[in-house]
């Protein structure tokens, strides 16, 4: 056993309290998902019962609330690494965020404003490569940054076009 799983023969109460408390470390760290935490207690062997009460409650009390976890989320990622929304579905998916939620959530966010954040990525970018007479290699990178972040090829490749043209164009004035 780990150190931090209750021995067996404590009482069921003083496990639910062990289990809150758990829980309470691991959300001092940052937001949770109701999924991870209820993964936390199974991994650390806390019965099922124990852990739906004291998530029920945490819930209660507005510590575990999965929908302001997901708009948090999709605000720090969107500004600091410029996901997409696609990408954004997929890393919410995997913390155990429902589809109902992940849905609600990233309808907030325009097509628009995906292909604007594609567009700065792309410029931000640009101002540091060398342009040549042949600019397929810097394309094909561009491209290959906006699909490692989840953009779509055709958002990707109609963004990368565009940009390069309007950044040789500034180049030559």
């Amino acid at each position: 056993m780990t150190a931090s799983c209750p021995p067996p023969s404590t009482s069921e109460s003083t496990r639910e309290e062990q289990a809150r408390a758990l829980c309470l470390r691991l959300l001092t760290a940052r937001s949770r998902t109701r999924a991870e935490l209820s993964g936390q207690l199974a991994k650390r062997g806390y019965p099922d019962d124990i852990g739906k009460r004291v998530l029920d409650r945490l819930a209660a009390v507005g510590l575990v609330d999965d929908t302001d976890f997901a708009e948090q989320w999709v605000r720090s990622r969107r500004a600091s690494a410029g996901k997409s929304k696609r990408a954004l579905a997929a890393e919410l998916h995997t913390k155990g965020v429902d589809d109902e939620v992940i849905a609600a959530v990233l309808d907030g966010l325009g097509g628009g404003a995906e292909r604007d954040r594609a567009e700065r990525l792309v410029r931000a970018r640009l101002r540091r490569e060398v342009l040549s007479e042949d600019d397929a290699k810097v394309s094909r990178r561009l491209v290959a940054m906006l699909a490692r972040r989840g953009y779509s090829q055709t958002v990707a490749c109609e963004v990368v076009v565009a940009e390069l043209a309007a950044e040789r164009e500034r180049r030559r004035v």
